[in-house]
């Protein structure tokens, strides 16, 4: 007996056994944000302090982003050293647009039109000093600050948020922050 004879009874059919793994697997439960992010506090420049590993951040040294409000969105202004702390500036700049209904907690980026992605604030300082932002699909996060430097007990507090809210934290990177200033 053939196995797509053999697994069509179990409803894969042609599709194959990723196709039943994708089905059986369980849905990420919400993702809640914080409950309101005020633009105007949260405009400014923040350093990437730790990230999941991306490729469009690949080789990437002292990664900073700067937020700027414009009329209707946000300007998005990333730079990092490529290859080493003293290595070329690479910047890229996007856009960003509040979700309607996020109280500003969740932003669609967008960098290459027509493409978007998910950008929602998880926790939030007070004094808005440091950030944890993350995507729904939990592919993304960042643990960001205003200094090129966040102190360990306030790391930690993030990381255990992220762990709270279902990221597989271990998947953390560190980002290199020791380049002079610029």
């Amino acid at each position: 007996m053939k196995k797509s004879t053999l697994f069509s009874g179990l409803g894969v059919g042609a599709l194959g056994l990723g196709a039943l793994y994708v089905a059986t697997r369980p849905k990420p439960a919400p993702l809640p944000t914080v409950p309101s992010v005020d633009l105007a506090r949260y405009a400014g420049k923040w350093y990437e302090i730790a990230a999941f590993p991306q490729r469009f951040e690949k080789g990437c040294h002292c990664t900073t982003a700067q937020y700027t409000l414009k009329e209707g969105y946000v300007e998005v202004r990333n730079s990092c050293r490529k290859n080493s702390p003293n290595g070329p500036l690479k910047e890229t700049v996007g856009k960003a647009f509040p979700v309607e209904g996020s109280h500003n907690a969740k932003l669609k980026v967008q960098f290459f039109w027509p493409f978007k992605g998910d950008y929602w604030i998880l926790s939030l300082a007070p004094d808005y000093s440091h950030v944890l932002v993350g995507a729904p699909d939990r592919q993304y996060l960042w643990i960001l600050a205003r200094t090129r430097h966040l102190d360990q007990t306030a790391y930690d507090q993030l990381v255990q948020d992220a762990q709270g809210l279902g990221f597989d934290t271990r998947k953390l990177r560190k980002a290199d922050q020791r380049c002079p200033d610029r």
